[in-house]
């Protein structure tokens, strides 16, 4: 059951004072939610949990920073998707690998299934969600940062140090990846 602004407001006024008990009752509001970002970003659940708990151990070191302005929930999502790019950030030589793998329908396809867009109606979001954690680390996270978070590809260069043209080309060759994992789960391959 979702608190009320007044138990929330005392749940936060409680954090800022290192209440144990209300650390807790935001955590446990806020676990699912949080880790559905993490596993955008993460390359399996074990991944995403290292990070989530990460980013709480820093909502908490910072939540006297919390201005009691905005949404108290935003605040803590910006703080987990940027210890995620972090997570990132250090494992970078394993993110520059290309994945190059190109899978092409087979020949007549889209004509058997009426249209591309009739083929992927029987598709289900937990089937994209699945294909998005195929990608590479980079294709992921630029995927993450520029489709979900709308980030800018100048915003996604600065915060992950990479060119303009690297997360316009990423950002690419992961939606193009993604419509491959799904074309190969549509046709039974």
């Amino acid at each position: 059951m979702k608190p009320t602004q007044e138990e929330l407001d005392l749940w936060i006024k409680g954090c800022k004072q290192n209440d144990k008990k209300c650390q807790k009752k935001v955590y446990e509001m806020l676990f699912s939610p949080m880790l559905g970002v993490c596993m955008r970003y993460a390359q399996d659940r074990q991944d995403a949990t290292d990070i989530l708990q990460d980013g709480f151990i820093k909502v908490f070191e910072k939540i006297g920073l919390y201005d009691d302005n905005g949404s108290f929930e935003g605040w803590v999502r910006r703080i987990i998707v940027n210890t995620a790019i972090d997570a990132i950030r250090k494992r970078k030589n394993e993110l520059l690998t290309d994945d190059t793998s190109v899978y092409q329908p087979k020949s007549g396809y889209y004509e058997s299934q009426g249209t591309e867009e009739a083929a992927y109606k029987g598709l289900k979001v937990g089937d994209v969600v699945d294909a998005m954690q195929e990608l590479s680390p980079m294709y992921r996270t630029v995927f993450n940062l520029y489709v979900m978070d709308g980030l800018t590809h100048q915003e996604i260069a600065d915060e992950l140090d990479i060119s303009v043209g690297t997360s316009k080309s990423n950002l690419s060759k992961a939606r193009a990846r993604i419509k491959t994992i799904l074309e190969k789960k549509i046709s039974g391959q």
